[in-house]
Formats: C-alpha cells, structure tokens, sequence
C-alpha cells in the first residue's frame, strides 16, 4: 500500500488499479457451472473425511476403555456407516462431473504411476484442469510446495523449507502420493534415492517426490501425451 497513511476506498481502487497495470494482471476469468459445482462438492467431501476420521478415532477410543458404553460404540459404528455410504456418492458424483468437463485431463493424469484418482480429481477442480499455470514452477509455488531460503548476511543462515504458502489439501495428497510414487514412479524413485545417498532425511526426499509429481503432472497435461516411462529416458540419454 506504499505505506500510505490514509485508506479509503478511493485510494485503495487506485492502488489495485496500479498494481494490475505494472504487474499485466491478466483478466478474471469466471467458472463455469460445473467448476462451480466441482469445488462445492469436494469442500463436502473432505468435511466428511474428516468427519469419519474423528468417527473412527472416537470408536478406537470407545474400544480401549475398560468398560465401554454399547449404546455409544453402536451409536458411532452407525454414524460411520453412514459416512460411508454419503462420500462413496459423492466420490461418484465428483466423478462424473470431472468426466463431463475433464475427461481427457483426468487420464492423462492417472496414467502417472503414484496419482492416485483422488488427487487427480482435486488436481483438476483447483487448477481448472492445470490451464491456469503457464510454467511449472508457477504450479509448484500456488501449491506451496517451493523451497524457501532465509539468510541475512554473514550470521542468519536459517534452514531451507518449503513454503507452505499455497493450497495445504493439495500439498497433503502429493505427499501421500509419494510413498507410492518413490516405489513404482521410475523417475520418483531416481530423486528418491538420490537424495536419501546424500545422507537428507527421508521426509526431504518425500518432498522432493512430491514436486517431481507436479512437474510430471503439468508436462503431461500440457503435453497431452499419457506418462511413458521410456520416453523419460530417451530425453535423458539425449
């Protein structure tokens, strides 16, 4: 805000303004219906999720004690069924709204080795089927998942992290996402072991799956050519 002393909505309509000019904002692009009914369906979705999460960490709980109450313990074991029953429909109904708009997107992405298809659907309904991104490294910093550097001349030298700036659910399901990729993603598991020789944490190199999931994931979307393997490393010996 140029440190400016006095916020009005003049002024405030005018720095926005500024901003769009210096910076060529480029023009807000509004979703369709069916984006639109893509992000309400997920946010329940992953209410539930959580939902059932806590259901079942309630029934684990119920369990352990010495004399647990049936009437509660069935209470749960009910509300968890129902759970059940309601994100299997919404998974379905996410699905065929995806196939109605992304269809092509949503193979392209699945045929990576370690997207699973509830990552490829949230990959898809966040980033408009990743047309919102012209690089990669543009992906990687809206998910947070950018590394970070804080030094201060010769004494501040602080850690490098990950940003963390971005859409946390994402990040959480590229992570997940990783265990599996580090084994069967040849390319995965090339920086996976690489990093680990050098003696990093296994936490560092999960992460560093991650972000190579996200790269595999905007080529192949921009490239429109399923995930191959040999073609990989073809480019590599060239």
């Amino acid at each position: 805000m140029k440190l400016a002393k006095v916020r009005t909505a003049k002024s405030d309509a005018k720095a926005i303004c500024e901003y769009a000019v210096k910076n060529e904002v480029p023009l807000y692009t509004a979703l369709t219906d069916v984006q639109r009914e893509c992000l309400q369906v997920f946010r329940v979705l992953d209410s539930y999720l959580k939902n059932r999460t806590a259901t079942k960490n309630k029934r684990h709980g119920a369990a352990v004690l010495g004399l647990p109450s049936k009437f509660v313990y069935r209470s749960l074991r009910r509300n968890r069924k129902h759970l059940d029953k309601e994100i299997k429909g919404i998974e379905e109904k996410l699905l065929s709204l995806v196939k109605q708009d992304q269809q092509q997107q949503l193979t392209l992405l699945t045929s990576i080795l370690g997207i699973a298809i509830r990552t490829a659907l949230f990959l898809i309904v966040c980033t408009d089927g990743l047309k919102k991104f012209e690089t990669a490294s543009q992906l990687c910093s809206y998910v947070g998942i950018t590394p970070t550097i804080r030094e201060s001349g010769s004494r501040v030298r602080g850690r490098s992290r990950i940003s963390k700036i971005g859409n946390r659910k994402l990040r959480n399901l590229l992570f997940l996402c990783s265990f599996n990729a580090c084994k069967h993603n040849k390319a995965c598991k090339g920086v996976y072991e690489r990093i680990v020789n050098k003696g990093k944490s296994k936490k560092l190199a999960l992460i560093a799956v991650s972000n190579k999931l996200l790269k595999q994931s905007f080529a192949i979307a921009k490239s429109g050519r399923p995930y191959d393997e040999t073609y990989v490393s073809v480019l590599r010996v060239k």
